[in-house]
């Protein structure tokens, strides 16, 4: 029977939605984080009947024809890349961007990573890192004697510095705008890496030629609804239910066609 598997696709696709809402809202408090949604497509059918094909010798056409589909599968996982509510913290460290952009941040073999997680921390030499230790990019070096720090709209960072009259500037923050954002690769930590999917990463300093700018103080808060996230639980889990009982109902007409047999 075609519906056995039809029915176990549907259960296995609803599943994978349970997988990626549990996902979201475990991921509620996290900074930055973008609501990833899945999407689905039915998957191929049994033409029984060609739709078009002539149905006698005449050249009549069948109009609808006889399509059995096969069930569904999971086609992509999309992600939300809109922004999150901004959350003030008061930190001096703290940044979030108010529009689109990324901070680059710098790993340990070299490579360049992408965030949206602007909690950011002074390194022991004085450069601004993230909370695992990874630079930010360009580097920006803290005085240690520096009693205030100030960061602008525009990325330029300076610091208050005794015995001087005017802020020093410590230097000027450039981030990264894709294409397509969603085409970014997560690998954890709240960072991404660029794929060929997302296209190159465009710098630019903030405020100018479309991209966000620098809010100090304040984080991006998750985009994750929750009240939305747990009615769709409640769907998917209705969904597999009627899986299952399709599952149900054909394990009881093969087993009466056995009986009969």
């Amino acid at each position: 029977m075609r519906s056995l598997d039809i029915a176990a696709t549907g259960m296995q696709a609803q599943q994978l939605y349970v997988d990626v809402t549990s996902q979201n809202l475990a991921n509620i408090n996290t900074t930055a984080y973008k609501l990833q949604r899945p999407e689905f497509e039915d998957l191929i059918y049994q033409n029984q009947r060609a739709v078009g094909s002539n149905s006698s010798d005449n050249g009549t056409i069948v109009p609808t024809g006889i399509n059995i589909g096969t069930g569904v599968r999971l086609a992509a996982i999309d992600r939300n890349t809109t922004q999150g509510t901004l959350n003030q913290t008061s930190a001096p460290l703290d940044m979030a961007v108010q529009g689109r952009g990324y901070f680059q941040i710098t790993l340990p073999d070299g490579s360049t990573a992408y965030t949206r997680d602007g909690n950011f921390q002074v390194g022991p030499d004085g450069s601004i890192v993230t909370g695992d230790g990874f630079q930010l990019t360009p580097t920006i070096t803290i005085p240690q004697d520096a009693t205030s720090i100030s960061i602008d709209q525009s990325g330029e960072v300076s610091a208050t510095i005794p015995l001087q009259t005017t802020p020093s500037i410590l230097g000027q923050l450039q981030t990264a705008n894709f294409i397509n954002e969603a085409g970014l690769q997560p690998t954890g930590n709240n960072l991404f890496s660029e794929t060929a999917a997302s296209g190159s990463p465009i710098i630019g300093t903030p405020g100018i030629d479309g991209f966000g700018t620098i809010i100090q103080g304040f984080l991006e808060t998750s985009n994750v609804n929750p009240v939305t996230e747990l009615t769709n639980l409640i769907k998917a889990q209705r969904v597999y239910e009627m899986n299952s009982k399709v599952v149900t109902a054909s394990d009881q007409m093969l087993q009466t066609l056995n009986q009969n047999a």
